[in-house]
């Protein structure tokens, strides 16, 4: 039974957080078009991990998709603004930015349930989660180069430290998807389970470690997840580099592509 949600929480309207146990918090991606992200909720999902990381009655944090998807990445309105305005695009890197380093220095532990499609924003979440569960058939996708951007968001500073660089390199240049279980297989995600298990698999981990010592699991993480920040000026230069992108002419050819459902032809300048 899910109860009502503390006051601190009431800005985040776009995203809907729930207290399913006592320690635990979930936070549920559940919108329009599969979970995608739209302005509010990339802003929101930036913001509300300090806001976690205070809250003492947090031990664990468990974040799922509604439906069928985790999420199905960033709205196609919100990139189509940022192409259009570079105060947007600004913005809009800045939110990133702090997404994925707020995730990182959040002290409380995270756990995420990845199921169906899971791409852009709500794919970076998932893998930054300090225990991922994938159902067996989900499908996970960085689709940053087929979109005609540098691949920015997260996956400089993470792919390579829990797959490897040459399995980054093969799926973030050629945009190919990866099952729950081959992701399993090469160390991107923690676990695998049968797709109907993966929701309560996840529940279970926020479980265990909400009955664990507070301190000695949030310093764990912390010194673990240093090996990311020593990874920070990659990842600071993707993200550079993927926004620059958005101001180039590619841009607006992946977009059509995706939304025409057919192959994209990228005629941009090389670098």
């Amino acid at each position: 039974m899910t109860s009502e949600t503390p006051d601190r929480y009431a800005p985040f309207t776009a995203l809907r957080v729930e207290r399913p146990e006592e320690g635990i918090l979930r936070i549920v991606l559940d919108g329009p078009n599969l979970n995608a992200v739209g302005a509010d909720a990339h802003q929101q999902l930036a913001d509300i991990w300090p806001v976690i990381d205070r809250d003492p009655t947090v031990r664990a944090v468990l974040v799922r998709g509604e439906g069928r998807a985790f999420s199905a990445g960033g709205a196609f309105d919100m990139i189509e603004e940022m192409v259009a305005d570079p105060v947007v695009r600004t913005r809009v890197l800045r939110e990133a930015r702090d997404m994925v380093y707020n995730v990182i220095n959040c002290s409380k532990p995270v756990v995420s349930a990845i199921h169906g499609p899971a791409v852009g924003a709500g794919l970076a979440i998932g893998l930054l989660a300090d225990v991922s569960v994938a159902a067996r058939t989900a499908k996970i996708v960085d689709g940053h180069t087929r979109l005609g951007v540098a691949a920015g968001d997260h996956a400089a500073i993470c792919w390579p430290l829990l797959c490897g660089m040459a399995k980054a390199k093969y799926y973030l240049l050629t945009c190919k998807p990866i099952t729950g279980e081959e992701a399993e297989r090469i160390g991107l995600v923690s676990l695998c389970v049968d797709d109907e298990e993966v929701q309560e698999t996840a529940l279970e981990v926020a479980r265990s470690l909400t009955a664990g010592a507070p301190s000695a699991i949030s310093w764990t993480k912390q010194a673990l997840n240093s090996w990311y920040r020593v990874a920070g000026p990659s990842f600071d230069a993707s993200l550079a580099l993927e926004f620059y992108g958005f101001g180039l002419p590619d841009v607006a050819e992946g977009v059509a592509a995706h939304r025409e459902k057919r192959t994209p032809n990228f005629s941009g300048p090389q670098a």
